[in-house]
């Protein structure tokens, strides 16, 4: 047990008082209000910025293409936030559709994907797509299953609706990680900060990434890291958890620093990421991807 969190026999993280499903849409219901209410989403990205969101789509498109030997098809977006990665893929001409429980994101940052967005429930949009018998060709899930009460739900859910040559492209935030605790064992840090409830409720890293997919019927496929920002904890003048006021510079290295290998050759930019996540388990996300 540390703090409220207890850990599951697949060894993920999670919290130990759940809230019940009622309340966590409640939850979620008012701080999208409070989102579209306030100014959170009225704010221009920098170009390094869009650049790195880019550079994301592109990266997990090229896998994509690898797997399914094609570049076309359908493409849903699971609670896509913004709609960065919806409007990648409408671009590259695929039939695109989004479930969120709000448009404000999509309204403030890509009002032209707003025709592709449904809004509601998330898992009674899902629902809704099972009993319709949709399926889809890529579906994306960016950070989502830590959010969920039971993520091994979600995961058999978009079983149902993924095409028979479908990839499910799944990232989640890389914690308890062998840099978050060897941080705390040297003292770099004093706490789990990455510990959010009730917005995070499971709390994934490398192996209990691939055991929480092993218990699916999906093939797990390959593992993606991406830029460690974590390692910026080892030094005391880039430490943005003991001193905040250096987070803003640490984020902005780190988008540099990721969107730096987009200039080499795709195979060799995913040799890179493969390396730090499936190898060594390092990055501050993690990206499994998933087929049928």
């Amino acid at each position: 047990m540390i703090g409220n969190v207890q850990k599951h026999e697949l060894g993920f993280y999670e919290i130990k008082d759940k809230p019940t499903a009622e309340e966590l849409q409640d939850y979620y219901a008012n701080k999208h209000y409070q989102e579209a209410s306030s100014s959170s989403y009225e704010f221009n990205y920098s170009k390094d910025e869009l650049e790195y969101f880019r550079a994301r789509d592109e990266r997990y498109h090229s896998v994509a293409k690898k797997i399914r030997k094609t570049g076309e098809g359908s493409f849903l977006d699971v609670d896509c936030g913004e709609g960065f990665g919806l409007s990648y893929f409408k671009e590259q001409s695929y039939i695109v559709k989004d479930l969120d429980f709000s448009s404000s994101g999509v309204l403030s940052q890509n009002p032209d994907c707003l025709s592709e967005l449904v809004t509601g429930d998330l898992f009674e949009l899902l629902k809704i797509e099972i009993e319709s018998k949709n399926t889809y060709d890529i579906i994306y899930l960016q950070n989502v299953l830590e959010h969920v009460i039971d993520p091994i739900d979600l995961l058999n859910d978009l079983y149902n609706i993924l095409s028979l040559d479908g990839v499910i492209i799944l990232t989640v935030p890389n914690d308890f990680s062998i840099i978050q605790k060897e941080a705390i064992r040297r003292k770099h840090i004093d706490k789990e900060f990455w510990i959010s409830a009730p917005d995070h409720l499971s709390y994934f890293e490398k192996n209990s990434l691939v055991k929480i997919c092993k218990t699916t019927e999906f093939n797990v496929c390959d593992l993606l890291g991406d830029f460690p920002i974590d390692w910026y904890l080892y030094h005391q003048g880039s430490n943005y958890i003991k001193n905040k006021s250096v987070g803003k510079n640490a984020h902005n290295a780190r988008i540099e620093l990721e969107c730096l290998p987009t200039k080499q050759n795709m195979d060799d930019v995913l040799n890179l990421w493969h390396s730090l996540g499936g190898g060594v388990g390092m990055g501050r996300d993690l990206t499994r991807i998933l087929t049928k």
